[in-house]
């Protein structure tokens, strides 16, 4: 039987700009390492099992940017999916992802700053920046597909 981590996601924008985050990650088996950052979206694992995926992304956000000047403003039916590599997946015991996506309006004017410890950066980017800083494949896809080309 497949394992299959629940998780959400938030493309959140305000105004013109695009919201991504630098995540870092530390590797506690060995003593504390820095891993290489990644550019993405908010997003994380669903914790509740509750079904309430809303709940569950504005929690991320408020984790991820320190703010809760959030409106969902959609969510989308398409997920972002892919499979963990297979160290991961003896790590983690779940063999691939599925990201449940918002569309979420920025309503703050506050600096945004993590409070989640992964997060090392908060930025807004113009959306012609968005593709080329995201790190993996699968969400600058999903992003070309929902948002290069639409006004």
């Amino acid at each position: 039987m497949t394992e299959i981590r629940q998780a959400v996601g938030a493309i959140v924008y305000h105004g013109e700009q695009f919201l991504l985050v630098h995540k870092t990650k530390i590797n506690t088996k060995n003593g504390k390492e820095a891993i290489v950052g990644e550019w993405d979206f908010v997003k994380g694992k669903v914790e509740k099992e509750d079904g309430n995926l809303e709940k569950e992304v504005l929690r991320e956000l408020k984790e991820e940017t320190g703010s809760e000047c959030y409106k969902i403003m959609k969510s989308f039916d398409e997920k972002i999916e892919f499979v963990f590599p297979s160290e991961i997946q003896r790590k983690i015991g779940f063999e691939k992802q599925e990201t449940t996506m918002f569309l979420v309006e920025f309503k703050g004017e506050e600096a945004l700053v993590p409070i989640d410890s992964e997060i090392s950066s908060v930025r807004l980017v113009d959306k012609s920046e968005v593709v080329a800083l995201l790190t993996h494949e699968e969400t600058k896809r999903y992003f070309e597909k929902h948002f290069v080309g639409v006004v």
